[in-house]
């Protein structure tokens, strides 16, 4: 069987599949040069002379030759795309009618409503007027509200609210005090197992990211080490109730931030729900062993690994990093950067805009600090080549 991979990036589960030996076929924004070492990729643009949407990822996949599709960002957001993958093809994933369920927030926090899911109160277009002050100040005393799109995605957009009226295309959340957190999960429909759980690296300046755009992720969630898995049994629960409610198939991702209850004990809040591959999954792949896309058909197919989270969570740190173009720039020779153990690899001499992703580093350490650090220097080295290249060509 012949799958075609769609998404904004596709390198990671691509390498993920083609390693479980699946014939595969890639397109997406980039089409980077590690990539098209392992699998056939098609750049949206630069190959296809499509426009980067999901649109144009829709429009693409009438273009190749393939028996099933598989999808990753940001098609979680365009159901109708998705509606028009499953007439063509056997579709791998969840379809679009769940994905109209669980990435709509008015559904998914009534859900969590009556499943006693924390999540951070969450105002839709003609609401915003309960956040303004005197009107929520007993449910949500002296915090923030932020507005984000509602086709949400690596935190691009979000900003804090300063009063305006909503459109639809935004919802009002209220900022949760706490540290970002990614759980990557399996799923058959009815149960669920939680093979990943990291810390988000959100805004960071180091690699040339700011405000809440999503910057990488370091496994394991270190805080899950601090109170003898109670943590991690309540993500466990939190997924199940998610997978049960929306019939969640394959491997999924959720978003949470990880506070405080009044009582001390640590907190996952749900943020929202990501029904499909997830950025940070390789690092249980790379962390565990763990072939993903080998998962992700398991969970299709309706069977589940036994799989235990807890034993692995002592087992070092691993990070990726997103280097992010601080001004608009063209790369030199990459042929290197491939050899360096580098992922997303631009072309030699592509040009990158100001703030968009250069390429992906990574770290091992045997603390997070340890492995931050590791990131930290990593991305500092690329920023210094690309300055090198730079420079003799600017003077």
């Amino acid at each position: 069987m012949r799958i075609l991979l769609l998404g904004v990036s596709t390198r990671a589960p691509a390498e993920s599949a083609v390693g479980d030996g699946q014939d595969i076929v890639a397109v997406d924004y980039f089409g980077d040069r590690d990539q098209m070492r392992v699998v056939e990729t098609h750049a949206l643009q630069r190959d296809l002379h499509l426009p980067l949407t999901a649109e144009g990822l829709g429009q693409a996949a009438k273009l190749m030759r393939a028996d099933a599709v598989a999808y990753s960002a940001n098609l979680e957001n365009h159901p109708e795309v998705v509606e028009e993958l499953e007439r063509e093809r056997v579709l791998l994933g969840n379809g679009h009618d769940v994905l109209r369920e669980v990435r709509d927030w008015g559904t998914l926090r009534e859900f969590c409503r009556e499943a006693g899911i924390p999540h951070p109160v969450t105002l839709l277009p003609g609401e915003e007027g309960r956040a303004l002050p005197g009107e929520m100040g007993r449910a949500f005393p002296g915090g923030r509200w932020l507005s984000k799109p509602v086709r949400s995605g690596g935190g691009h957009g979000i900003r804090p609210w300063g009063g305006e009226p909503l459109d639809q295309s935004h919802i009002l959340q209220a900022e949760v005090k706490g540290r970002a957190a990614s759980v990557a999960f399996v799923a058959n429909g009815r149960d669920s197992r939680v093979f990943g759980l990291t810390e988000q690296l959100v805004g960071r300046g180091e690699f040339g990211a700011s405000g809440f755009t999503w910057s990488g992720n370091i496994l394991p969630l270190d805080l899950a080490l601090r109170d003898g898995g109670l943590l991690l049994r309540r993500i466990e629960e939190m997924v199940a109730r998610l997978t049960r409610r929306f019939g969640l198939r394959g491997v999924n991702g959720a978003d949470l931030i990880v506070g405080t209850e009044p009582s001390g004990a640590l907190c996952p809040y749900l943020v929202e729900v990501n029904p499909r591959y997830s950025a940070s999954m390789e690092l249980a792949e790379r962390a565990y062993g763990i072939r993903v896309f080998s998962l992700h058909l398991e969970g299709l197919a309706g069977r589940l690994p036994e799989i235990s989270l807890g034993g692995r969570l002592h087992e070092g740190f691993v990070g990726k990093a997103i280097v992010y173009a601080k001004h608009a720039v063209t790369v030199g020779c990459t042929d290197e950067w491939m050899e360096q153990g580098i992922r997303d690899v631009p072309l030699s001499g592509q040009r990158i805009e100001a703030g968009h992703p250069v390429c992906t580093v990574f770290a091992e350490g045997h603390d997070k600090q340890g492995c931050l650090d590791g990131l930290v220097l990593r991305a500092a080295a690329r920023y210094r080549v690309i300055e090198h290249e730079r420079e003799k060509c600017y003077g």
